[in-house]
């Protein structure tokens, strides 16, 4: 009954939509017609992917697409009425919206944007907002508008807010009280702004009150029609030989290339209820806060925390249905510090963990202590999950895992050659003959660093690693100087920027340095300028730690500094991180 009903559907729109199944509480495209699914979401990798054969609609936008028919399914009586998001803080405050709740508040948000604030399918909103409700409202808002929005971190500072501005040229710039002050410190500087809305329940001068918009909104808006290839999100990466860069997706690439976080990765179903604990400046939280969860008609789970606080963490996991849980390596490692078997994790059912290898005797440890296994996965900002280990295969500690069914990934040499088990190469993934369409569109305003990415039939993702002879991939490292500090991404061109504004500093080099918590560490090696030679060595480092902290994000401060008389060069004048870089890592490198 039901798939001649979607036939019928079909026949009457001229546009593709989505096709649903309720034995799976997941969706599948087909322009050919309805297609059941099984309903678990697979056996094992190799049924993963022969099952993995989306087929790209022209017109495609996840807000009405994806977000809408859960609630129509919901009315419908086609499945029960879940929550969509759950959020909560230290206060003991709670929201809880379902799929409906999220629609309607979502529409009325997008008539602030597009009536109060005009604007238009193209125009690009920046978003700094930490982890409340409003964040996920906007973020839907722009979908269904089909304004392009410019997440940022709230760690940003007033200088990095301005770069992003005059480099990306938002009309509209949405924030709370804490970072509005920094932005009306820049926004003379920032002629595209036209609009700045803050989240606050107190009034600021120059600035529209978004709760106050929110309150006297109309809730009925109709979604502007989007194509699988108009732009949604600019995401802006670390920063490795100069400012960071943006990188644009599409609304194909997220709004359907995460279906392999959220199908196969995170295994999740409408019943699940997943918290990730990913800043919302970050691409992690597109993907695990958003539409990998959403994408299955799970429930996304947010506690606002401050800070990552370990204790806070496992209260939340013991306490809240939490079935799902995505974080970082440098949280698991704070986490096996403690007790585990004095909490009861009655829910939990799977662990994955994202942004940067996790140690074997982290894994170990929390297996050991909890019973669940940590499913690790590898991805970028220009990407989905490329590799990562699935359930149903053997975990290999320390790896990667297998790739992804949403790209055909190699290990090659800097000639393009596909390299054999065993030998370290660049990571790479095949873009010839087509290139997934979960890949991101380009680095806006920088033609030629999108095609130093895209050499032969490869997308380069600048990292090394090696796969073995049972296919599991190994990382090796960057090939880009990055630092990966706790799952932040941190270039060291804007460190080193930041250091050379301080009188005492002559040049340095960053690099990484290990560390047994966050995995890495910024590490500045610094040539002083000849009077403060003879300086108070601690005091000097406490106060160019200081500095750093003030004149970019705090995140990005060295907290570890080596004082030396020179650098190391290449003979046309190059610092040589990567030997700076072996001398803190040993010959790992």
């Amino acid at each position: 009954i039901m798939a001649c009903a979607v036939m019928q559907f079909l026949r009457k729109t001229q546009s593709f939509r989505f096709l649903w199944t309720p034995l799976t509480a997941s969706f599948q495209f087909s322009k050919k017609g309805y297609r059941v699914l099984a309903p678990q979401n697979f056996l094992n990798y190799e049924s993963l992917k022969q099952q993995y054969k989306p087929e790209v609609p022209e017109y495609f936008n996840f807000a009405t697409d994806v977000l809408d028919k859960w609630t129509e399914m919901e009315k419908e009586g086609k499945r029960p009425t879940r929550l969509a998001l759950w959020w909560v803080n230290d206060k003991g405050d709670e929201v809880r919206w379902n799929f409906e709740e999220l629609g309607f508040r979502s529409r009325k948000v997008a008539n602030v944007l597009s009536e109060v604030c005009g604007l238009q399918k193209g125009d690009r909103v920046m978003l700094i907002l930490p982890r409340i409700p409003e964040w996920w409202l906007i973020n839907v808002a722009c979908m269904r508008t089909g304004t392009i929005l410019i997440p940022g971190t709230t760690q940003l500072t007033a200088k990095d807010i301005l770069h992003r501005v005059q480099t990306s040229k938002p009309k509209c710039i949405i924030t709370d009280d804490v970072l509005a002050p920094a932005v009306d410190c820049i926004v003379s500087e920032c002629q595209s702004l036209k609009f700045k809305l803050i989240v606050s329940k107190d009034q600021r001068e120059g600035w529209l009150n978004f709760k106050d918009l929110f309150t006297n909104a109309n809730a009925d808006h109709i979604c502007v029609t989007t194509r699988n290839q108009d732009p949604m999100t600019i995401f802006f990466t670390s920063g490795t030989t100069g400012s960071p860069k943006m990188t644009e997706h599409s609304h194909s690439s997220y709004g359907i290339g995460l279906t392999v976080n959220g199908r196969y990765w995170l295994d999740l179903t409408s019943s699940d209820i997943l918290w990730n604990t990913s800043d919302t400046g970050w691409a992690k939280s597109a993907w695990s806060s958003i539409f990998a969860p959403w994408i299955q008609g799970a429930c996304v789970f947010v506690h606002s925390m401050p800070r990552f606080d370990p204790t806070t963490v496992l209260d939340t996991l013991s306490r809240f249905p939490i079935t799902t849980f995505c974080s970082a390596p440098t949280a698991y490692r704070m986490l096996v510090q403690h007790n585990l078997t004095s909490y009861k994790f009655n829910s939990l059912q799977h662990c994955v963990s994202a942004g940067e290898p996790i140690n074997p005797e982290v894994m170990e440890q929390w297996k050991k202590q909890t019973g669940l296994d940590i499913y690790e996965g590898y991805g970028q900002t220009e990407t989905v999950l490329v590799c990562g280990t699935f359930k149903g295969m053997k975990i290999k500690p320390g790896s990667m895992g297998m790739p992804s069914p949403a790209y055909d990934v190699k290990i090659i040499d800097e000639h393009g050659n596909i390299l054999p088990p065993g030998e370290e190469g660049d990571i790479a993934i095949k873009t010839k003959p087509t290139r997934p369409f979960c890949l991101f569109n380009q680095y806006i305003d920088d033609p030629e660093r999108t095609d130093s990415t895209l050499q032969g039939n490869f997308y380069i993702t600048g990292d090394k690693g090696i796969v073995d002879e049972d296919g599991y991939f190994w990382f090796v490292g960057r090939s880009d100087d990055v630092i990966n500090s706790a799952g932040y991404r941190i270039g060291p061109f804007e460190v080193e920027s930041a250091l050379i504004e301080h009188p005492a500093v002559v040049e340095s080099a960053v690099v990484s340095s290990p560390d047994p918590i966050r995995g890495e560490v910024v590490k500045a090696f610094v040539v002083l300028a000849s009077d403060y030679v003879s300086h108070d060595p601690e005091k000097l480092i406490q106060e160019l730690q200081d500095h750093v902290k003030k004149v970019t994000a705090p995140y990005k401060y060295p907290r570890k500094v080596e004082f030396v008389q020179q650098l190391p060069k290449t003979v046309s004048g190059k610092i040589r991180r990567n030997e700076l870089r072996k001398q803190e890592w040993g010959k790992t490198i």
